[in-house]
């Protein structure tokens, strides 16, 4: 039997008060601090939208995290417009109200989760929330705190943008709006930026509205040739304090000459000489790399965390140029997935481990079509990658004695948790690559043996194999989980 809890005299007085919305929005400017959360998430949950606006004028206050709210409840239309009417007079004022903090309205949806629920008295730690505040005390909850009388000055609004061709996003254009009326009092911040394929008309109406050094991670995933890359090019080098580049799926057009190209090429690397805080570089299936590795690489201006190139044409120079890096020795993770290094020597690969051996946690060279005997070559490097914690390798003509001769080469390296290998040759009925899938437990079997003989039984080894037919993979660890051709 469950005991029934009476509601708390916050919950009570905020219910009172908004039974007379007038009589609410009267009550604001000496309503306690700690009220003003919970009135607003009731206010916002039945769209008073008088109330809401009122309140964003008295806000006390620095962060308004309205974004959890809209994802917690619909992201009404009504009111977003409330809350942005209620800027909207604070910001026509040239005195802010006495009790009117707002810094920064945050629409992102995953930031300050926390906030609304402590104040509406669901956390434990309320209690630390509500003592008295000396008036030169600084209060924070989650990113949003309360400070002394400032001038006037803009307020943030921050966002992270998704663009996509067809979506309408009614409330994107109501900001848009807002902030092109306000002309310098609402900056317009995005810390997340995702481009989908959109025209590039429309990414410059909107970007030329964001404060482009908040961005921090940028993806664009778009199928673009080569010389709409270089129009979008100026716009990234004003993002200074990006962390996070992806950039998928560039072409090159037939009718650009080989000067057009290169002028093209050079005015997307060189944007890499302003961003000095990139960490993260993601490259997915972009045309013009091959031959060119190095000219991206020697504009890079800080260590990266990350490098991932999947997809794309690399030559055995733009490996070398990678491997001789000055800026790769600090890498965490390295993807190569679909990069053909058949044709490869080993020596570049072999020099990228030894470079990264000391700080390489996650390596994936999946779909890279390497032999045995390139395998064999980098166990050496692979050996000494001390702090490796997985390794992906599935996609690659690799037989039993190479893989029994990786575990041993590998067992000595106590932060190896995670290991996915392909199919050894022994496991397939046929060139056309349908296997054979007790041969395949049985080998599986065998290197599990090997592991726990070897003290390594944690050590989690596991197949996946592409379906010659559909392409889906088939995994194996120990039971198969098949995909539908079998």
């Amino acid at each position: 039997m469950s005991m029934w809890a009476p509601p708390r005299l916050l919950e009570l007085a905020g219910q009172s008060l908004l039974r007379d919305e007038a009589l609410a929005i009267a009550a604001l400017e000496e309503l306690p601090t700690e009220l003003f959360p919970p009135l607003f998430t009731v206010a916002y949950a039945e769209r008073r939208s008088k109330t809401l606006k009122a309140m964003v004028q008295s806000w006390p206050f620095a962060c308004l995290p309205l974004g959890s709210l809209m994802k917690e409840w619909q992201p009404h239309q009504e009111n977003f417009q409330a809350a942005l009417n209620g800027l909207d007079v604070l910001l026509a004022q040239e005195v802010r109200p006495r009790r009117w903090k707002l810094q920064v309205l945050d629409l992102r949806k995953n930031a300050h989760r926390d906030f609304w629920t402590i104040w509406s008295g669901s956390k434990a730690s309320v209690y630390s929330l509500m003592e008295p505040e000396a008036p030169s005390q600084k209060r924070r909850v989650d990113g949003c705190r309360t400070r002394g009388k400032q001038p006037l000055a803009p307020v943030e609004v921050l966002i992270d943008l998704c663009l996509k061709e067809g979506s309408r996003d009614k409330l994107l254009a109501s900001l848009i709006e807002k902030v092109k009326q306000k002309k310098g009092l609402l900056h317009l911040c995005c810390k997340k930026l995702k481009i989908f394929s959109v025209p590039m008309q429309n990414i410059k109406t909107i970007l030329k509205m964001v404060r482009l050094d908040s961005v921090q991670d940028l993806e664009v995933n778009c199928t673009w040739k080569l010389s709409t890359l270089g129009k979008f090019a100026p716009h990234l080098g004003q993002m200074g304090n990006l962390r996070r580049l992806l950039l998928s799926h560039i072409h090159m057009s037939s009718y650009t000459s080989l000067e057009e190209e290169e002028q093209c090429v050079s005015q997307f690397t060189s944007q890499f000489l302003s961003l000095h805080h990139l960490q993260e570089l993601y490259l997915d299936s972009i045309s013009f790399l091959k031959g060119r590795l190095n000219q991206v690489l020697r504009c890079l201006k800080s260590p990266l965390e990350t490098l991932s190139i999947t997809n794309c044409l690399l030559s055995e120079s733009d490996l070398t140029h990678l491997s001789q890096c000055p800026n790769i020795s600090q890498l965490k993770d390295l993807g190569l997935s679909g990069v053909n290094l058949t044709c490869i020597s080993f020596e570049p690969l072999q020099a990228l481990l030894e470079r990264t051996s000391t700080t390489l946690q996650d390596l994936d060279l999946d779909e890279c079509g390497i032999m045995d005997s390139q395998f064999t070559a980098i166990l050496p490097a692979l050996s000494h990658c001390s702090q490796l914690t997985t390794f992906s390798f599935c996609g690659n003509p690799i037989s039993m004695a190479v893989l029994e001769n990786l575990l041993l080469h590998t067992i000595g390296l106590s932060k190896l948790s995670h290991v996915m290998y392909p199919a050894p040759l022994e496991s397939y009925e046929d060139v056309e690559g349908t296997l054979h899938l007790g041969r395949l437990a049985y080998l599986h079997a065998k290197l599990k043996q090997m592991l726990r003989d070897l003290g390594r039984p944690g050590m989690v080894w596991f197949s996946a194999n592409p379906c010659p037919h559909c392409g889906d993979r088939t995994f194996y660890d120990p039971e198969p989980i098949l995909c539908p051709c079998y």
